[in-house]
């Protein structure tokens, strides 16, 4: 019988599920089906889900896991 101690939980960043995290992003256009283009702070686009946080409106900021909207965010300080 081995008397090594149990392996121990490491504490890694993200979705205890898939492993992503939520990235903030910027709503570009919103589309009627409660969806809208997003952009992140290196400007690559996405198509999120948003109904979670509808409405959205161009500007908004919005906090994305894995193509869905998860929550707003508020304006980055200045």
């Amino acid at each position: 019988m081995s008397r090594d101690p149990a392996p121990q939980c490491e504490a890694t960043p993200g979705c205890i599920t898939c492993g992503d995290v939520g990235v903030a992003m910027r709503v570009v256009r919103v589309s009627a089906d409660a969806s809208a283009l997003c952009a992140d702070a290196a400007a690559a686009t996405e198509d999120v889900a948003c109904d979670l946080v509808w409405p959205v409106a161009p500007g908004d900021r919005v906090l994305v896991h894995a193509g869905v909207a998860i929550g707003r965010l508020e304006e980055e300080p200045a």
